[in-house]
């Protein structure tokens, strides 16, 4: 599944390609996405892309006026292509542009989402209650002590709760609790300040390396039946049950934490 890192990526590949450009034509071949892609998306065709952003795993393309909130889901990507390039299958929706490339849409599962919003995006019903973004002065010990405060459900739970904190999946919470040294269910409320602020070290540098791994890819958003320009990930623990950790050389362990596997060094994490 696409996270954080990867959607940064992804914007990082597109923008070049998109931020000033035209939009000369839409092609929806597949409406029914997680939700139904609305006419709006039908009607872009002259308006200029100002800017694109991220917020949280939502990217924002601004077409003013109004704004294109797209999600890959599960398993979306987009893709930068000849405007003429023949269509995949699971490709389903595209954007042509005056330069004579298209962004496309590709979603095998179509979990994704490609919507408009006619005034400001960050005020939209799926944006307006995320939480800070990990890698924003936001997130720090002080307010994480805050939210934690008087939890009883453990500090993974909190880590992946987008109202908490966006961005911070399954693999990020395992990586970054390792690093911590945290139990991952350990309760948040029970987690001293000190650690907080190990842990919100932990958080950010297993995202900042993450995404500067991704950025070796992004020339791969221009190979037309590439895969999708995601980092080959180094992980400590994340997928590595039975095998031995990189630090103490004991066994790295798994468990199913509110329907997640969770995996952690039980001698490096408490």
């Amino acid at each position: 599944m696409p996270e954080l890192p990867e959607v940064e990526t992804t914007l990082r590949g597109v923008v070049p390609h998109l931020v000033g450009r035209r939009i000369t034509g839409v092609e929806v071949r597949q409406r029914r996405l997680r939700w139904p892609v609305p006419k709006q998306i039908d009607a872009l065709a002259g308006r200029v892309v100002a800017d694109a952003s991220r917020r949280g795993k939502y990217l924002l393309f601004d077409v003013a006026p109004g704004a294109v909130i797209l999600h890959l889901g599960m398993s979306g990507s987009l893709r930068v292509v000849a405007a003429g390039a023949g269509w995949r299958k699971h490709d389903h929706l595209a954007l042509s542009l005056d330069s004579g490339r298209a962004i496309r849409f590709h979603d095998p599962r179509r979990f994704g989402c490609v919507l408009f919003c006619a005034g400001d995006p960050l005020a939209h019903r799926l944006i307006r209650d995320l939480g800070p973004e990990p890698l924003g002065d936001g997130f720090h010990a002080g307010y994480l002590a805050g939210v934690a405060a008087g939890r009883r459900g453990g500090i993974k739970q909190l880590l992946m709760d987008s109202r908490v904190v966006v961005g911070v999946g399954n693999i990020y919470a395992c990586e970054a609790l390792f690093l911590a040294g945290i139990h991952p269910r350990r309760a948040a409320g029970r987690v001293a300040g000190s650690r907080l602020e190990t842990l919100v070290a932990a958080v950010k540098e297993v995202l900042g390396r993450s995404i500067e791994m991704g950025g070796t890819t992004l020339r791969d958003f221009l190979r037309e039946d590439g895969e999708p320009g995601y980092f080959k990930q180094s992980l400590l623990v994340y997928g590595r049950e039975g095998e031995p950790c990189k630090r103490c050389g004991g066994v790295v362990r798994r468990f199913v934490q509110v329907g997640r596997s969770t995996f952690y060094c039980p001698g490096c994490q408490r």
